[in-house]
């Protein structure tokens, strides 16, 4: 698949690793100016230094000064921002517990950066893209967001929210020339999962087999299958779906998969 991005500039968040590298070096490969940001500057820093030619910028999206500061250097060495991928996030390894067990310090933590922090980077950039009169924003959800699991709340919550926020978006900024649209995948082989269930030494390794069951496809998607979905979404010639959550899940939520 292919895509003419050449003349577009785009700033994806969480891109020194997973998803949100293989979404920028997507962009990239299709043409697009891409500026990799993360909270993590020393993974950035050898992430940028691999490909020539890239830009890369620390980036806490709960801290709104860093986030002011990166949109200004965008525009400053740029000119513009045509495509903002909102995929930084974050989950809980260590809490897999009931609601009344849920410590409220690990809810703050995940909701402040799933929930607050894709709004806080949306609002500074919807600014800039209002003041062009153009841009797309598509945010990285899950499919937790839709169909809820256990144990893990403030996750859910907070995906919950973003489904919400994304289409809030795209009702009040489609007037001004802004497209926003989000992207829900499954389980998706990163770092994190390979910790939690397909790695041998997964926390939850015993348990990867009756989950696969309940995916039509029977296996975990790649994150370049999902860098797929947001080309589609990014595409000049794509121009009148808003308000869509794409989701990219091998069936998952399709319906039921296994027999009863």
């Amino acid at each position: 698949m292919k895509s003419d991005l050449h003349k577009t500039v785009s700033l994806v968040t969480g891109a020194a690793r997973g998803i949100g590298l293989a979404i920028a070096d997507r962009l990239a490969a299709n043409g697009s100016a891409v500026i990799y940001t993360d909270v993590d500057a020393d993974e950035l820093e050898k992430t940028v230094a691999s490909r020539a030619g890239a830009a890369g910028y620390r980036m806490d999206i709960t801290d709104t000064g860093e986030i002011g500061e990166v949109l200004e250097r965008v525009l400053e060495s740029r000119g513009r921002i045509d495509l903002l991928v909102n995929n930084a996030g974050v989950n809980t390894l260590d809490h897999r517990v009931t609601i009344d067990e849920f410590p409220r310090a690990e809810w703050d933590r995940i909701v402040d950066i799933d929930l607050t922090g894709t709004w806080e980077v949306s609002r500074a950039f919807a600014a800039a893209m209002r003041r062009q009169g153009s841009g797309r924003i598509v945010n990285i959800l899950s499919v937790v967001g839709l169909v809820p699991l256990r144990l893990q709340c403030p996750f859910v919550a907070a995906k919950a929210g973003l489904v919400n926020l994304t289409k809030a978006m795209a009702l009040e900024l489609a007037p001004f020339g802004i497209l926003v649209n989000g992207i829900a995948p499954g389980s998706i082989m990163t770092d994190g999962t390979r910790e939690l269930f397909y790695g041998e030494g997964g926390k939850f390794h015993d348990k990867v087999q009756r989950f696969m069951e309940h995916i039509p496809l029977a296996r975990p998607g790649t994150p370049d299958e999902i860098a797929v979905a947001v080309q589609f979404l990014a595409d000049p010639e794509n121009t009148y779906t808003n308000g869509h959550i794409l989701t990219v899940d091998g069936g998952w939520t399709a319906g039921y998969a296994r027999e009863f």
